[in-house]
């Protein structure tokens, strides 16, 4: 079985806090684009821009939390580690700044 057949490690309550979560962000995105069109102070709109990035670091770090909970737990408990590891670490690799 692939690693991506099995069901994901987000409980229905993580899914609902999180699509509520990248609503916001949603929101956060489009009011920067009205800033830019209203011509704003840059730093008003740089501040927006840490902002929403820091909303959406947020995001990856608990759908990242759920996967090492879930998927890499089971996985490593199932003996699988030769797979998840490296997709593990590839992927911190590519969320850290």
């Amino acid at each position: 079985m692939n690693r991506r057949d099995i069901m994901s490690s987000l409980q229905s309550e993580d899914k609902k806090a999180l699509l509520n979560r990248l609503s916001r962000i949603e929101g956060q995105v489009r009011g920067l684009a009205r800033m830019i069109e209203e011509d704003k102070y840059c730093i008003d709109i740089l501040t927006q821009i840490a902002a929403s990035r820091g909303a959406l670091k947020n995001v990856g770090l608990k759908v990242l939390q759920r996967h090492v909970e879930g998927c890499v737990s089971d996985a490593i408990q199932n003996g699988n580690t030769e797979e998840v590891v490296p997709e593990l670490l590839d992927t911190v690799n590519r969320f850290v700044d």
